[in-house]
């Protein structure tokens, strides 16, 4: 076997054996806590003085040896300096999601894991949400944004949604989540909270997002020879999400409530680097803010799950990067890849170029007409700076 071979072979074993390791970890399976609404009802009656105290999934790997057999793999017999490079900063992050997930519920200790992992917001992201706060959100009387459909009927409008794709997908209802709809990237699943009832909006928004983004990019990752375009590149997350609510303004869904439910949401995570209890946050969102106490105690829970989850403000930052790329006349086609990272663009074209990646087969819907005609959207995602 010639040395190119030899390196082939070593790359695709490595990947593979990562790819075994990290399918343990989905960090949104564990972070949700189990009594959201038996907390709720506690905290609103102790008049939002009593923080809720959250019980959390139980752990089912051993952590420590995860940690271990990540370090051990021997990228050293990856020839490639380009990728053994990549492949070092890929063990790097997925042991920091360990760190976030092995400290679930212990408070700070968790907080400073997730800021290693996801960062927090910058004085502009927070300047950027107040901004967004200023504009009058769309009459709340709209047809549009009534609670109407039933679980059934929801689960029913996505599986109608979802033929204009080919693939399949498992669908999972949970009344234990803060989110009202998520995708669960290893299972292929996607997961609806069974405790709400959907508005028109709501579901427009989330097939796209959802199905139309992180449902395309997760079977568009499977088909590649290297299993990290399916389980991840470092920080794919702002990406991702940047994607997937460009996915709804594009399908012309993208609301100035929407985009002041993700501004709300980068206030709230910066009240964790503040040092805000969960009852601040949700008092600075409710009477400050004058957010209704529900949509006020969903965001807190997301921000303060696990001791404080950083992720939530890069929804915002992730869709500003995503629309600045469009405008500049880019191919969003290619950041539907897999779940891939914006910060790693060449590598991974290289990698394309290497043969060690496929064409893009499955694009999103909405990327193939701009069907927005909201103004003041536009306005906004051009003024954020």
């Amino acid at each position: 076997m010639n040395a190119a071979n030899t390196d082939t072979k070593n790359l695709l074993k490595i990947d593979s054996r990562i790819d075994e390791l990290v399918k343990k970890i989905e960090l949104l399976s564990y972070v949700n806590p189990t009594n959201i609404e038996a907390e709720k009802e506690r905290f609103f009656s102790s008049k939002y003085l009593t923080d809720p105290i959250f019980t959390y999934p139980t752990i089912n790997f051993d952590r420590f040896k995860l940690h271990r057999e990540l370090f051990a793999q021997p990228i050293e017999q990856i020839e490639d300096k380009e990728i053994r490079a990549l492949y070092e900063d890929i063990i790097y992050a997925y042991s920091g999601l360990i760190k976030c997930i092995e400290t679930i519920g212990e408070g700070r200790k968790f907080y400073y894991n997730s800021l290693h992992s996801f960062g927090t917001p910058t004085e502009d992201d927070v300047e950027n949400a107040k901004f967004i706060l200023h504009f009058d959100e769309e009459d709340e009387k709209d047809e549009q944004f009534l609670p109407k459909y039933t679980i059934e009927e929801t689960e029913q409008k996505f599986r109608d949604y979802s033929t204009r794709y080919d693939f399949t997908y498992h669908i999972k209802l949970s009344n234990k989540m803060s989110a009202i709809a998520m995708v669960l990237n290893n299972i292929q699943t996607l997961v609806i909270n069974e405790n709400h009832t959907f508005s028109e909006n709501e579901i427009a928004v989330l097939t796209n997002h959802e199905i139309g983004v992180h449902m395309v990019t997760a079977m568009n990752g499977l088909l590649h020879p290297l299993k990290i375009f399916s389980h991840g590149f470092p920080n794919y997350e702002e990406t991702q999400e940047g994607l997937a609510v460009f996915s709804e303004y594009m399908s012309n869904n993208l609301t100035v409530r929407r985009l002041k439910e993700l501004a709300y949401r980068v206030i709230a995570v910066d009240s964790l680097a503040k040092g805000y209890s969960f009852s601040r946050t949700f008092r600075q969102l409710h009477n400050q803010y004058d957010l209704d106490r529900e949509t006020a105690f969903y965001i807190t829970v997301r921000a303060h799950r696990g001791g404080g989850f950083t992720k939530d403000y890069l929804y915002l930052t992730g869709l500003k990067k995503i629309y600045n790329y469009y405008k500049q006349g880019k191919d969003l086609k290619f950041l539907l890849t897999g779940k891939i990272s914006l910060a790693y663009l060449e590598p991974i074209q290289s990698l394309h170029n290497k043969g060690f990646a496929v064409p893009v087969k499955h694009i999103t819907d909405s990327y193939l007409q701009n069907k927005n005609t909201n103004k003041t959207i536009d306005f906004i995602l051009d003024s954020l700076k």
